[in-house]
């Protein structure tokens, strides 16, 4: 299966990224991580251009790792002003920086952590939200932080269109998520040669093996190199989409389910339908608890899963900004943003939830196949009206012909004003009016087991706090555990 390029063009063209290699200042400068992820992945690092969206606790924290890491530039989208309470969060805020853009007074400071890095402003997030696919094909990567739902798939279909891949992430108080779109991402995984051959093809339903090579290293051991692709839904599939089969099939797996997804998926809603927050009133902590407990039944969950001192807990956090959830949860995306763009190790699919009460983190692969791969599933092959030609054989793509050759989403979106509508999407791919998929008749999750990442991870994956930003890779297929 040839893996889709993640460097397509607004049009469809593939663009090719050169870098020279690293010169010798580079080379002292970023040592610590090039002993850890190698120099051609430094390279690749070193040539990425990223939208940050938010620059608050999260996204400071964000922008602090990715600048550290040496990337080549960052656009951070946020004009809001500075107020008081951003002081307790954000170290790059001072108490005469209260009133003008969060960004403007913020770039300058975090532009001292690396002067190789063009750290720039991206202006308004209406400005933003008025922009197609265009705009978003000369970035490597998107993020978006503490927006609410229709604002991050907004920008994720958007991302999706122009082909790149997409974080969405967010904390209240103890809690916090990521979750990854990254279209269609082909990834490298060395390991030592086993006597069992890996096979190639599907391994799940979202990752399949492209091709296994062997050499043979100085100390007389020989590794495999195993290149995987992974496909990934966009946030308004995974919204909806079940827990895996495996763990629907498992009681005890079923059991261990957090009670904050189905929290996160109710906060979801509650914004969707009162464009705010739950306030800390009788009426909507009554309103929140319904949206949780219903979320909860979707989800198939136990009935004791979604406890009352929890839901108390979470609602008391809504909103709050904590620096050690900021800090765990910007640097567990900062490094697999690192890991996605020198194209190593297993990244996050797709939904990752921390719980720094219960000092407790758990990857989950909510997917729903895209519209692209529903329609194959339909039974549309050949060219049809999006230029198509799939094979049926697993639901993935099978280099089936797409009409430009490249891109996992050959789409544009047309408007009429060139404006993106509410969801920007007018090929009737998307009913806006209940926020589901009209062709996604599938609804079959991927036999990803729930993850776990140790809250004693943390300090490896933050450790980019330092000079060097040395990012420890703790990244992990679903169904294992990082220690």
């Amino acid at each position: 299966m040839a893996p889709p390029p993640i460097h397509g063009g607004a049009d469809g063209v593939t663009t090719t990224t050169t870098s020279q290699s690293l010169s010798a200042d580079e080379i002292a400068l970023y040592d610590r991580q090039i002993r850890l992820w190698g120099a051609q992945a430094q390279e690749r690092i070193r040539s990425a251009n990223i939208l940050l969206i938010s620059l608050r606790a999260l996204g400071t924290e964000i922008a602090k790792n990715l600048t550290l890491a040496g990337i080549s530039s960052l656009t951070v989208v946020d004009d809001e002003a500075v107020t008081e309470e951003d002081l307790g969060s954000q170290y790059f805020l001072r108490e005469g920086d209260i009133g003008q853009a969060r960004a403007q007074v913020a770039i300058p400071r975090l532009q001292e952590l690396n002067p190789r890095v063009a750290i720039k402003s991206g202006g308004s997030l209406s400005d933003l939200l008025s922009k197609d696919q265009t705009y978003y094909a000369p970035f490597d990567c998107v993020i978006a932080c503490d927006h609410d739902f229709m604002t991050l798939s907004i920008i994720n279909t958007a991302a999706r269109f122009a082909s790149r891949p997409f974080y969405a992430a967010g904390i209240h108080g103890f809690y916090g998520y990521i979750f990854a779109d990254l279209v269609g991402h082909d990834f490298v995984v060395e390991r030592d040669k086993s006597n069992v051959a890996t096979p190639i093809g599907t391994e799940t339903l979202t990752r399949s093996v492209v091709s296994v090579t062997t050499k043979k290293e100085n100390n007389g051991k020989n590794v495999e190199i195993v290149k995987k692709l992974e496909i990934y839904c966009p946030l308004i599939l995974a919204n909806s989409s079940p827990l895996p089969m495996d763990i629907l099939s498992n009681r005890r797996k079923l059991r261990s389910v957090p009670p904050l997804l189905p929290c996160l998926r109710a906060l979801f809603d509650f914004q969707r339908t009162y464009n705010r927050l739950p306030a800390h009133n009788s009426q909507d902590i009554a309103g929140f608890t319904a949206l949780a407990t219903t979320k909860s039944r979707e989800l198939q969950l136990p009935p004791e899963t979604l406890r009352a001192d929890f839901l108390r807990s979470f609602i008391q956090n809504i909103g709050a900004e904590i620096v050690p959830t900021a800090a765990f949860v910007g640097g567990r995306l900062s490094e697999d943003v690192i890991n996605v763009l020198g194209k190593r190790e297993q990244p996050i699919q797709n939904f990752a939830l921390f719980d720094g009460d219960a000092l407790d983190g758990r990857i989950y692969s909510l997917f729903s196949p895209p519209p692209e791969l529903a329609m194959q599933v339909d039974g549309l092959s050949g060219n049809n009206s999006m230029g198509m030609g799939m094979s049926q054989t697993d639901g993935i793509r099978q280099g089936g012909g797409m009409s430009n050759g490249d891109g996992i989403m050959p789409m544009t979106m047309q408007t009429g004003s060139g404006v993106m509508p509410d969801m920007a999407i007018e090929n009737g791919l998307f009913d806006m009016s209940g926020g589901t998929p009209v062709n996604n008749n599938i609804g079959v999750a991927a036999p990803n087991s729930g993850a776990d990442f140790d809250s004693a991870s943390a300090s490896a994956s933050a450790a980019v706090n330092n000079g060097t930003s040395g990012v420890a890779s703790t990244s992990a297929p679903a169904g294992s555990k990082v220690d």
